[in-house]
């Protein structure tokens, strides 16, 4: 799994997802793409599992890029703790993804593969996505 080797901080506010992507928004290494249709959080475990789907239905044909990371700590208390004494530990990561944001990219393999790959890989995450090509 995916995380950031250092950061400034330890804990992060949660924040909201709004507004549209404005960058990797367009192909920048392959010729297709999956492309997030709604805001969501993503944790790194579920990039994580995309990715082996996507990558084991290509049967390691081609080349694949991951285009999120996640660099957000998200913090939990455990269970039947009181409120107050302060804030939990941070348990896992995950990335803020908007409308727009390309998140996976592969290369080197046909249409009809490309777009079962993202079909089964767009399964693994929280938010409705769409296949996106330079030759779509």
């Amino acid at each position: 799994m995916q995380q950031p080797k250092r950061t400034k901080y330890r804990k992060q506010f949660k924040g909201r997802v709004h507004g549209m992507a404005r960058s990797y928004t367009r192909l920048n290494f392959g010729s297709y793409g999956m492309k997030a249709s709604e805001p969501a959080r993503v944790t790194a475990r579920q990039i994580e599992a995309a990715r082996r789907t996507i990558t084991r239905h290509l049967k390691r044909a081609g080349r694949i890029w991951v285009t999120i990371f996640p660099d957000v700590p998200v913090s939990t208390k455990p269970a039947e703790v009181r409120m107050g004494k302060g804030k939990g530990a941070p348990e896992y990561w995950m990335c803020r993804v908007k409308p727009g944001r390309i998140m996976f990219e592969v290369d080197g393999v046909g249409e009809e593969l490309a777009r079962e790959a993202f079909r089964l890989g767009a399964a693994k995450l929280p938010m409705a996505t769409r296949v996106v090509g330079r030759l779509l």
